[in-house]
Order: structure tokens, then C-alpha cells, then sequence
């Protein structure tokens, strides 16, 4: 292939006299970026222009890497191309929705903690897909999926051990680019092997390189789960939650229960203490989840406890 000649099926470009692959930077830690390419994944280190420019490589980036040694298999990024978004936590880019993972039982599940995750990706801009995780392990799940049925989000029921909706979170997944969350002990772990099953060379090879299964994920990293384009983002479980960039008065808007409603006695209303409230007629009357309500009151109070000191 001659100079300035390019194709698309491996990534692949040559640029003068100097080589230069594109891929998607899969993890990134102590300096170094695992970057997955159509000729396998790359170590490599970020070049010091990114430094003068205050500009630091993410996972999810798209990168042109260079000064590529194959039998290495490493080189230096060059360039990080046009961001889609950037997400602060997790601190990732190009994210196109997210997936919460959450189970019906072993561990409980704490709604309060799911609604918090909820609204920190929705005050990112980002869609939500809510799965609730070991159906098999117990009768009561339709109480679960009714007061989650308006919130917004699309809700996948599934069985990891059974393989009982998997089928159907892949559709979900196909094509995009999916940050993954949700406590530990969920089988989050598990979701993702059954999502990757069948592919088991290439996840092998990723395995192998990012040195996976050793501990739990500390650290954000891209799996790629098929040759379409999926790719899913597996996150540190998160202690905390940064909802700062919500007012208790905009809180209401991320409540899609709350939208269907007619307008209260008094606007703006907080939905908690203000006679003549419809929503709190609707939670009464059963029209909108008490879960969902109670979960809703509990943070708007922190929001407005923490915006006063």
C-alpha cells in the first residue's frame, strides 16, 4: 500500500512515511491506553501535546495512534477525535445510553440508590436502560415493574443463570455504546458473560491483555460484545452520587410519573407540603408509585439540604 493510501475494514491508514492505526481506547491506567483496533489492542502511552493542551485521553475515545510497533503491539496516541459527550462519572466519552443493572433479590434491592443512579445520567443527557436481574429467584416482580413501568426508562426483566431476556437486552444494546452500572453482587459479572457468549476469541484476547478476573473492576473499560459496532463500558460500582448540576425546583422534570398530571393548586409546587398538590392526590390514589414518590421527597430534601450549606 502506497503513501496516503487508507481502507476501513482494519483500521488502517498510512500517512507519508509513517503508519497510523485508528481505534477506541478500551482502558486506560497508570498512563497507559489499551486501544482496540481492527489488528488487535495497543498499549499505548498519550503523546506531551495532549498535556500542553490540557487535554487527557478517556475511555471511549476514538484515537489515531502512531510510531506503531506490531510485534510490540504499541505506539503513541496522536490524535483524539471529535467527542460525542463526556460523561464525569464515569469520567468516559461517547456514551450513547446507559444500563443499570439492579437484582430482585440477594442482594435487596435499594430503590432509593436506583433512583439517585437514574437521575445522575439523566442530568447527563443520557438515555436509561434499567435491568432487574435474577427473575428466577423469586415470584414478585411485577409490583417492581409496575412502579418503574413511567419512569422514563426502558425495563428489561432477565435470569442470568437461565439466560431468560438476554436475547432481548442485546437488541437493546446493539449498535451503541453502553455504560454499565449497578451494585455488587447484581450479576453484573454474569449479564456480561452471557452478552459476550459466542465471541469468546475476541473477549478472550481482551481478557488476556487487560489482565481481567484478577480483582473487580476499579476502573472504567470498553468490552466489545459483537462485530456491529456494540460496545459496552464497565464501571467501579459507585459510593457516592453527583446530582449537583439538579435544584430541588428541577427535580420535578426528571420524574416522568409527574409529567401525565394536571397542574397542582399552586405553581411552582414541590410536590410535598403545598395543599392542592395533584401529585400527591395521584400518589394517594394510587396513579403514580408511592416507591417512587417517597424516593422523590427524600431527595429533593438533600438537594435542597445541601444547596443551604
Amino acid at each position: 500500500m502506497g503513501d496516503h493510501e487508507s481502507y476501513s475494514g482494519n483500521i488502517y491508514r498510512r500517512s507519508g512515511t509513517v503508519d497510523v492505526m485508528t481505534g477506541r481506547i478500551i482502558k486506560g491506567i497508570g498512563g497507559f491506553y489499551y486501544v482496540h483496533t481492527g489488528q488487535g489492542i495497543y498499549t499505548c502511552k498519550a503523546k506531551g501535546i495532549f498535556r500542553h493542551d490540557k487535554t487527557k485521553p478517556l475511555v471511549g475515545d476514538t484515537v489515531d495512534i502512531s510510531e506503531v510497533f506490531g510485534e510490540e503491539m504499541t505506539g503513541n496516541i496522536t490524535r483524539i477525535h471529535d467527542r460525542k459527550n463526556v460523561l464525569i462519572r464515569p469520567n468516559v466519552a461517547n456514551v450513547d445510553q446507559a444500563l443499570i443493572i439492579f437484582s430482585f433479590v440477594s442482594p435487596e434491592p435499594n430503590f432509593l440508590t436506583l433512583d439517585k443512579m437514574i437521575l445522575q445520567y439523566k442530568a447527563q443527557g443520557i438515555p436509561v436502560l434499567v435491568c432487574f436481574n435474577k427473575d428466577d429467584l423469586t415470584d414478585d416482580t411485577e409490583k417492581v415493574a409496575e412502579d418503574y413501568g413511567r419512569c422514563g426508562c426502558r425495563i428489561v426483566i432477565t435470569s442470568a443463570r437461565e439466560k431468560a431476556g438476554i436475547k432481548e437486552l442485546g437488541e437493546l444494546l446493539r449498535g451503541r455504546t453502553t455504560t454499565v452500572a449497578g451494585p455488587s453482587g447484581v450479576g453484573k459479572s454474569s449479564i456480561i458473560n452471557c452478552l459476550t457468549d459466542g465471541d469468546l476469541q475476541k473477549t478472550g484476547e481482551i481478557s488476556k491483555k487487560l489482565e481481567r478476573g484478577k480483582h473487580t473492576t476499579r476502573h472504567s473499560e470498553i468490552i466489545p460484545i459483537t462485530d456491529n459496532n456494540t460496545y459496552i463500558i464497565d464501571t467501579p460500582g459507585f459510593s457516592s452520587f453527583d446530582l449537583s448540576d439538579i435544584t430541588p425546583e428541577d427535580l420535578p422534570d426528571y420524574y416522568e410519573e409527574f409529567k401525565d398530571i394536571s397542574a397542582c393548586r399552586f405553581m411552582p409546587c414541590s410536590h410535598t407540603h403545598e395543599p392542592g398538590c395533584a401529585v400527591k392526590e395521584a400518589v394517594a390514589e394510587g396513579r403514580i408509585p408511592a416507591l417512587r414518590y417517597d424516593n422523590y421527597v427524600y431527595i429533593r430534601n438533600e438537594l435542597t439540604r445541601s444547596r443551604r450549606y
